[in-house]
């Protein structure tokens, strides 16, 4: 099953592409949208939209990860990033791309078996699960990555039915 783990942003949307098959993972693409600062938002929702169509379009997913969105103190930027993550969710909808949301708390418990691990703790698992030399660069690519390999793990077992996923 191809997976499309998907890191929302609106500067920055980060994304891995992964072959989950036979307990045996592939990584297949991972990468970043970016969208330039200082231009109209409406114009980089246009951007997101059309380069995750495009990256449906190329990688064919079965299925996309998303993380959800956690509101800290700037909801200002928390609303830009939600608008950004409804163009991915439009995108992948639009194209028949089943859809899955996963909490940060989900994510660092199915990559390192912990809940409350740091950021570094996913990274490392994340890189050795999947056979990876180095890190991406940008956190939100490692970051889309490890989305994508926790929904190989949680996707289709009994811990998906305990956070009443769909």
């Amino acid at each position: 099953m191809i997976i499309l783990g998907i890191d929302p942003g609106l500067a920055i949307v980060g994304y891995g592409v992964v072959d989950y098959t036979k307990n045996k993972f592939t990584t297949m693409a991972y990468g970043a949208i970016t969208t330039p600062a200082h231009t109209a938002i409406e114009d980089r929702l246009a951007v997101i939209y059309k380069k995750m169509a495009e990256l449906i379009s190329v990688y064919h997913p079965a299925d996309m990860a998303i993380e959800e969105l956690f509101f800290n103190t700037n909801t200002t930027t928390g609303i830009s990033v939600a608008e950004a993550r409804g163009v991915c969710l439009l995108a992948a909808k639009q194209q028949g791309v089943n859809i899955f949301e996963y909490t940060p708390l989900q994510v660092k418990q199915s990559v390192v078996g912990y809940g409350r691990a740091e950021k570094k703790q996913v990274m490392m698992m994340t890189k050795t699960i999947l056979g990876l030399e180095k890190m991406p660069r940008l956190d939100d690519t490692a970051d889309a990555l490890a989305i994508a390999v926790c929904h190989a793990h949680t996707g289709g077992s009994k811990v998906r039915s305990y956070y009443n996923l769909r």
